[in-house]
């Protein structure tokens, strides 16, 4: 008789096999699907490398361009104050304009930028490596993914140049070579750095991280809180164009008006010699300040793209605006339409909008450039009222179409758009009004500092040596008597 105890053996032993194959199955499987997600994730991970490594060339060749195009700027103001002084200073306004350059190079590598963007002593003034030893090769980590830094340097040099070159036209024809140099020296190593540091770098009106405590909690005016964003400037109306605008009337006011300006208190034309020469340099500097403001973005990637390409908008708007009003202007008062009034528009224009460009709406920034017209006119009679000899009208335009820029963006910023502009406090600053108090005090400030640092310069060189040429030198022309030339054409 048969056993069925035998039989069920055999079943139970045919199932444990089948078991075991399956598991063994199963066990290839994971197998499988392990080695092909490691696979995976290492196509993941290098394909996110490759896109980062993307991205950081994208925004680190933006900042490259842009500074290239801000520096091309130089020629923009080498033109203009060349085509608007006399044939016979044309060598020394040249020479200024080089100069600038130069010397913001050195002294802006070897202190200027340590000032500006290091770490903050008390909200005051950076204290980072001179000769900007923190920036070298592989200092960001990842050369492929990050940045080390050089980009940073290399367009706030270009900055830290224009700064300086604002003061050129408002001192030309009658200030001597080697002062002016003295002033863009120290112009670049510590009266333009300390307010780069307090409203770019972590000082105290900073939109940035202001004094940030031992946690990096940034305390921004007013309130130190996130309720508050700190001084808005975007792209330096009041950093580069009031540093420059205001040192530029103290310098006009020390070194005195120019031979012949004022007789018997009455204003005497003292024309420029070339016309063509001004309008080039008003375009070559309207097409430069798309890399200024434009530029600020200071990368492409994370929508910041968009922000420049409405950067771009709202600068056109203002100095077409501002053209236009200024055109209208001369013809109304001084009954005649003035080419180098509608040129001067159009830098009061684009001025006036520097600092908010990023925060304002595209019909704010056609109201901007119209005030900013006014704004340019007035301070340019003004000077003419108190006897104060600025030939490039340097302080109207960028003195004080400067604050009117810092002021526009407390008066028109909206809530909305600072947060497009990645400013990184959310809150109702502009709404509620605050945003306009804290331009206030900014633009105050930086005016303050400006007249005061540049004024101690420029009355200690005239006290020590003499800033102003003889009247002897003065009439023959600076070209012959500072650098061997005899005038335009001559060189």
């Amino acid at each position: 008789f048969s056993c069925p105890n035998g039989r069920s053996s055999s079943k139970m032993a045919g199932s444990t096999a089948t078991i075991a194959a399956m598991n063994a199955r199963m066990d290839m499987l994971q197998g499988y699907l392990e080695s092909n997600m490691t696979a995976l994730h290492a196509e993941v991970a290098a394909a996110q490398h490759t896109a980062d490594s993307a991205e950081s060339s994208l925004d680190i060749s933006w900042i490259i361009l842009c500074g290239s195009i801000v520096f091309f700027m130089q020629a923009g103001f080498s033109m203009l104050e060349a085509g608007a002084v006399t044939e016979k200073n044309v060598i020394n306004i040249l020479f200024k304009n080089i100069m600038d350059a130069s010397i913001a190079g050195i002294f802006f590598w070897a202190f200027g930028y340590a000032v500006a963007y290091g770490p903050t002593y008390g909200g005051f003034i950076g204290t980072g490596e001179v000769f900007i030893l923190d920036i070298h090769n592989s200092a960001g980590g990842d050369v492929a993914t990050s940045s080390d830094g050089w980009e940073g340097w290399f367009f706030q040099w270009a900055f830290a140049g224009t700064a300086a070159t604002i003061v050129s036209g408002s001192v030309a024809e009658r200030t001597k070579f080697h002062a002016y140099l003295i002033y863009s020296a120290i112009c670049a190593t510590f009266i333009y750095p300390v307010v780069v540091h307090w409203v770019w770098g972590s000082g105290f009106l900073s939109a940035w991280g202001a004094m940030p405590d031992a946690e990096g909690n940034a305390h921004p005016l007013f309130s130190g809180t996130s309720a508050s964003n700190g001084m808005i400037d975007f792209a330096g109306s009041g950093i580069v164009h009031m540093v420059g605008g205001v040192s530029g009337l103290v310098g006009a006011m020390v070194v005195g008006p120019r031979t012949g300006r004022f007789v018997d208190g009455k204003l005497q034309p003292i024309p420029g010699h070339n016309t063509v020469m001004q309008a080039l340099g008003t375009t070559i500097l309207w097409f430069g300040w798309y890399g200024f403001n434009c530029g600020s973005t200071l990368m492409l990637s994370g929508g910041a793209a968009n922000l420049a390409g409405k950067v771009a908008v709202t600068t056109t708007l203002s100095a077409t605006s501002a053209c236009l009003t200024a055109t209208l202007i001369s013809h109304f008062f001084e009954k005649t339409f003035d080419i180098g009034i509608a040129l001067n528009g159009i830098l009061a224009g684009l001025v006036g909008v520097t600092a908010c460009c990023s925060v304002v709406d595209p019909w704010h920034a056609v109201i901007i450039g119209f005030v900013a017209s006014f704004v340019y006119y007035g301070a340019r009679n003004l000077l003419f009222r108190l006897q104060v000899d600025d030939p490039l009208d340097a302080f109207p335009l960028h003195g004080c179409c400067g604050f009117w820029s810092v002021l526009a963006t407390g008066i028109f910023c909206t809530d909305v758009n600072v947060q497009y502009a990645a400013y990184p406090n959310v809150n109702t600053a502009c709404a509620s009004g605050e945003q306009f108090g804290v331009q206030i005090v900014g633009g105050l400030i930086i005016f303050i500092w400006s007249f005061t640092t540049s004024g101690l310069l420029f009355l200690g060189m005239h006290k020590s040596f003499g800033i102003r040429v003889s009247e002897e030198v003065e009439l023959e022309g600076l070209d012959k008597s500072e650098h061997g030339g005899g005038g335009a054409g001559h060189g």
